[in-house]
């Protein structure tokens, strides 16, 4: 250990400058990249990469020869086996990748202000149409571009307000029965389709409507909000998930939290990156 510990010292001392800044570049590359691609898919394909690797070393140590060879030859043509197993997450998270907006890579993002507005209006058109038990599913952009599934829908390029989502939803309005997409603060198109999950875990009583926001979720980064047409039930769709049940005040917070947040840390500094790295700051919708 002692040995250990001396390497290590002697290898900080032999350190120069370009090596420290080698360091921080890399660590930022890695702290911007991962969220950007961190969708199921993705981590899927991350959790079997390294269940493949602890497996061979645990048939090492144990030395399980047969089992450790067979581990060993998969990983030697591993490069072209990964791909073509893998061929539609990988083309998935190039996509996302690809699709990612430069400005916001760099943390440049629309105002806390004007979003502050936008979320307002969204969630009071969210509350009067679960009053009235109108169906809506909107969808709010962020860094994975949609454009995909504008061609599916009518495009709008106006303002959000309560008032213009309220009427695209409206039972009789041509577009109703499709999603709202938001985009840099603006609904940029109605009536769209999106592809629906293959998660078979859901409840039963889920319609077509929650499907496709949990199926939007899975295959980008978008947060998606859905009002049950059935029920008047207010729910969230992020990363695959759903969170159902959320009365206005809730809504208004999660949206919040993940719609203002990256603009809230640029302001906060450094502080605000260490938060979140190491998990300090709690989900809103858990507090609730």
């Amino acid at each position: 250990m002692e040995q250990i510990l001396r390497d290590l010292l002697q290898t900080i001392n032999n350190m120069q400058w370009s090596d420290y800044l080698d360091i921080v570049v890399v660590a930022l590359l890695i702290y911007k990249l991962l969220p950007l691609v961190r969708t199921p898919h993705t981590m899927r394909l991350a959790r079997t990469v390294v269940l493949l690797v602890v497996a061979a070393w645990i048939t090492d140590v144990m030395k399980l020869h047969t089992l450790n060879w067979i581990l060993s030859q998969f990983l030697a043509v591993g490069l072209l086996a990964f791909v073509v197993l893998f061929q539609p997450e990988l083309r998935q998270m190039i996509n996302h990748l690809g699709s990612v907006q430069l400005r916001s890579f760099f943390g440049i993002n629309k105002a806390t202000q004007e979003m502050d507005a936008i979320i307002t209006q969204t969630v009071l058109a969210c509350e009067h149409m679960s009053r009235e038990k109108v169906g809506a599913l909107i969808v709010f952009e962020r860094e994975h571009k949609l454009d995909e599934y504008f061609k599916t829908g009518t495009t709008i390029d106006g303002l959000t307000t309560e008032q213009l989502l309220r009427n695209i939803f409206f039972p009789k309005a041509a577009l109703h029965d499709g999603a709202a997409i938001i985009r840099e603060g603006r609904i940029a198109a109605a009536g769209c389709v999106l592809p629906l999950t293959n998660n078979t875990h859901l409840p039963p009583e889920l319609g077509t409507r929650h499907r496709a926001g949990v199926g939007m979720s899975e295959v980008s980064d978008a947060i998606v909000v859905v009002v049950s047409e059935e029920t008047g039930t207010i729910s969230v769709a992020e990363g695959g998930v759903l969170k159902r049940h959320l009365a206005p005040q809730t809504l208004d917070k999660l949206l919040r939290s993940r719609l203002c947040s990256t603009s809230e840390e640029a302001q906060r500094g450094f502080g605000g990156i260490i938060r979140k790295l190491n998990g300090w700051e709690a989900d809103e919708h858990e507090k609730e």
